[in-house]
């Protein structure tokens, strides 16, 4: 990569892997927030699906302020905003402030990946776009591990009623750091063109022009594809680990093992999708990924296994629920002209986040009803055939140049 293709990489993969660790907190100690504070699975699940909600209107919203004032600019601002909130968290007294509170740190969680993934997308030229940008997704897997290892060390340190608020004070630290090198990350080129263009034209952009003419299409089906595989990746994540400690009779500490499997797996398929995105193209990554997720998730909760064979199948479910993100940033970059592309790229990923957000709550409900095995698949295996469809139904981008245009 040149000089400024590189700082932009490992600044975005670094914030992307502070927003995977500040998100998957929540996760981890669902169970304990379920103990001190008396509250129900279906309750719990709220949080992650108001955070998700929450995000879902910060990407859009992001999406579109990047367009009009930079995708740089508009990164800081997320990175400090869904920093400070992380911080709040730890200091809650009950459930009510910690929703409210993870539903506004969820409006810059959101934020960021809409205008990280843009810059990346407008950064990185065609031919590497796909292993870059999908190299970057793997940050997340990287933030994942963090909060896992903080969680195995805090609650190994500290009593529950302490350690889950550290938890989320380890996740708003680091951001700062990302935040202040993320000044010195240039503007593309590309963006910059377009909205000198724009402004001497005097036509600015709507944010409802991605609804308009062909382009409506494109956004109905990237909407419904981002939601199948959001949907699909979060009610799986969120309630992994109170699977493993409930229905697989694990501790918390001892569970760290199962979701070690999953994180190296989630990372080895990032960096699998990454070069499969540009090695393939966008949609076979897509349509491979969504069968093998659907396949593996079942296996999963729905054979009867020993833990060590669970242990051993955390490394596919990692790989095939995670590593399809890697396509999904270059994709949606290059389906939208450079003018409307944040506020269509960040519309359709978090509709798809919002829609996806639904999915943490109706599991936890569902578990009321029948083993929360069976609750994950039925929900995760009905989300990645929405996906695999929208993709079908997609075009194939790999390799399009992006250019300025007013």
């Amino acid at each position: 990569m040149t000089a400024p293709e590189r700082r932009t990489f490992w600044a975005c993969a670094a914030g992307w892997a502070l927003d995977g660790m500040d998100f998957m907190i929540y996760p981890l100690v669902i169970g304990t927030i379920i103990k001190l504070w008396n509250v129900d699975a279906g309750t719990a699940g709220l949080a992650a699906t108001v955070t998700l909600l929450a995000s879902a209107l910060g990407g859009w919203l992001a999406g579109y302020i990047a367009d009009r004032i930079g995708r740089v600019l508009t990164l800081q601002i997320t990175i400090l905003w869904f920093s400070v909130f992380s911080l709040v968290c730890a200091f809650t007294q009950d459930f009510s402030q910690l929703l409210i509170v993870r539903a506004l740190l969820g409006l810059g969680f959101g934020g960021e990946w809409a205008a990280g993934a843009v810059l990346m997308g407008e950064t990185i030229r065609a031919q590497y776009r796909g292993r870059a940008v999908g190299s970057v997704q793997s940050g997340w897997a990287v933030g994942w591990g963090l909060a896992v290892l903080a969680q195995a060390i805090l609650f190994t340190l500290l009593p529950p009623e302490a350690a889950w608020r550290w938890m989320f004070v380890i996740g708003a630290a680091p951001a700062l750091l990302v935040f202040y090198l993320r000044r010195y990350v240039e503007e593309p080129k590309v963006a910059a063109e377009t909205r000198a263009r724009a402004a001497a034209s005097g036509d600015r952009p709507a944010i409802w022009e991605i609804f308009s003419g062909p382009l409506l299409r494109t956004t109905l089906l990237a909407s419904l594809m981002a939601a199948g595989c959001q949907g699909g990746y979060y009610a799986i994540t969120t309630w992994l680990p109170r699977f493993l400690t409930t229905e697989r009779g694990l501790s918390i500490v001892s569970s760290t093992g199962y979701l070690a499997a999953l994180i190296v797996g989630s990372f080895a398929g990032y960096l699998a999708g990454a070069w499969l995105a540009d090695r393939l193209g966008r949609r076979p990554l897509f349509l491979i990924f969504s069968l093998g997720a659907i396949a593996v998730v079942l296996v999963y909760t729905q054979v009867p296994l020993s833990n060590a064979v669970l242990w051993v199948l955390g490394f596919p479910l990692g790989f095939f629920a995670s590593g399809y993100f890697s396509g999904m940033g270059a994709f949606l970059t290059e389906l939208y002209p450079t003018r409307l592309r944040g506020s269509g790229q960040g519309f359709c990923y978090n509709f798809g986040r919002g829609v996806g957000a639904l999915f943490p709550a109706l599991v936890g409900y569902l578990s009321a009803s029948m083993s929360l095995a069976s609750a994950i698949a039925i929900f995760a295996a009905a989300a990645y055939g929405v996906f695999f469809l929208a993709a079908y139904a997609l075009p194939e981008t790999r390799g399009k140049i992006l250019h300025a245009d007013a």
